[in-house]
């Protein structure tokens, strides 16, 4: 199998980048995290400040700036989401064929920053849908590399602090960005102009960042191909394929922010002119909860975590079932639907990659990581079909009554399907060949 193959010169063991000590902190503690945790954090910040200054005027931009119906909006949505998950699968295995995750994280970050300024030009559906694709295409390159960074750099059992650091850092960004992004289209006269021009900065900033502080250092290349074959063959490994099959589960019971937002609006009567706030408070629930949240994996084990955020996503679930319509003022039901929301992101994002990190070998990490990202990518983007469709169809309580009975029933078998390795505190390394697991 292609993950049993030892053909060609073995890969050397990756360590994880040494820690600094520090002074006056116990034995008993943990040092301060890897150099190029912070640094892929900045970048991601960064980078996240610059899409999310677009992604905030877009929709407008494209409706009421250039006229684009909503069924043409509607396709360029798809490809803006969809996109990214299936060019995932390529980034994470070009990174382990060619032993290069920094150097293809920089093309997925360069790509991105490129589309920002060609947005200035874009003025027919084509072409914008052409910029988005490379925009998303970016994206899918750098995601499973940047996260294979991440996990080799960090020691196994601090791989949940890792994660939630950049996690938490990255969203910063995606705080940081919708109100700049505000902030532009009020003072300047030309403002959707202004704010792809100050976004393409940012994001050459961000790549200047990885460029300057993400140390480039390399695997031994793989020994197999770059292809589809190779990518499902990392399913021959029983944790990875236990983990990637929960994934995509849960994924498919998961409905999107979108419609989350548009149910709480419709449970509490929330204004109109509040509406593009929602995002911003699950943002910040996630911020604040990311690192605590990884933390806590790393103690009592990742996928007690991660089953825990999706009880938390079926309580918010509950919560707009239960609250009726109303004026939304004087009640608690936004603020803790919206706490659920992002308390279920920081439960699941960052402890995701944690626990699929420690399920496949180093050599194959970007691989692994990326088939993970894609199963979950697709079965959310089929889920929001659904539920799109279920809406038009029974309305949105009932549709949002069969979504929560779907994802109690994919969290209680994914309890009993968790990785072998998640049972304990989800820091074992699965460092064994397929052969020796697969069954």
């Amino acid at each position: 199998m292609y993950v049993a193959d030892s053909r060609g010169t073995p890969a050397p063991a990756v360590t994880p980048e040494p820690q600094a000590a520090v002074p006056g902190i116990s034995p008993g503690r943990r040092a301060a995290l890897a150099p190029t945790v912070l640094a892929l954090g900045t970048v991601s910040l960064i980078t996240d400040v610059s899409s999310e200054m677009v992604t905030a005027v877009l929709p407008l931009y494209l409706v009421a700036g250039l006229g684009l119906s909503p069924l043409g909006f509607g396709l360029l949505d798809g490809i803006y989401n969809g996109i990214s998950a299936l060019v995932r699968l390529t980034g994470g295995h070009l990174g382990d064929r060619l032993g290069r995750h920094k150097a293809l994280a920089g093309l997925g970050y360069g790509l991105s920053a490129l589309c920002k300024p060609l947005l200035l030009l874009a003025h027919t559906l084509p072409a914008i849908g052409a910029v988005l694709a490379l925009d998303r295409t970016g994206k899918g390159l750098r995601t499973a590399p940047r996260d294979a960074l991440i996990s080799l750099a960090a020691a196994p059992e601090d791989r949940g602090r890792a994660f939630g650091v950049h996690r938490a850092m990255d969203t910063a960004g995606a705080l940081i960005g919708p109100l700049l992004a505000f902030l532009i289209l009020r003072g300047a006269a030309d403002g959707y102009d202004a704010v792809f021009t100050v976004s393409a900065c940012v994001a050459a900033l961000g790549v200047l960042v990885l460029v300057l502080f993400v140390p480039g250092r390399r695997t031994a290349p793989g020994a197999e191909p770059v292809s589809l074959r190779a990518a499902f063959g990392l399913l021959g490994l029983r944790d990875l394929r236990r983990i990637s099959v929960c994934a995509l589960l849960l994924g498919l019971c998961t409905v999107s922010d979108a419609f989350v937002f548009l149910l709480l609006q419709r449970a509490t009567g929330i204004a109109d002119r509040w509406f593009a706030l929602l995002p911003l408070g699950t943002a910040a629930a996630f911020f604040l909860l990311a690192l605590p949240l990884g933390r806590l994996a790393d103690r009592i084990g990742r996928w007690r975590v991660f089953l825990g955020g999706h009880l938390a996503l079926l309580l918010a679930y509950g919560l707009l079932l239960a609250g009726g319509a109303g004026d939304g003022h004087g009640t608690v039901l936004p603020y803790a639907v919206l706490l659920l929301h992002g308390g279920f992101y920081a439960a699941t994002d960052g402890v995701l990659m944690a626990a699929a990190a420690g399920a496949v070998p180093e050599e194959h990490r970007g691989g692994g990581l990326a088939l993970v990202q894609t199963g979950q990518a697709l079965a959310r983007f089929a889920a929001s079909l659904g539920f799109g469709a279920a809406w038009t169809v029974w309305g949105p309580r009932p549709a949002l009554a069969v979504a929560a009975a779907l994802l109690a029933a994919a969290a209680a078998a994914c309890a009993l399907l968790r990785p072998a390795d998640a049972m304990d505190a989800g820091s074992a390394e699965s460092a064994e060949p397929a052969g020796a697991r697969a069954h």
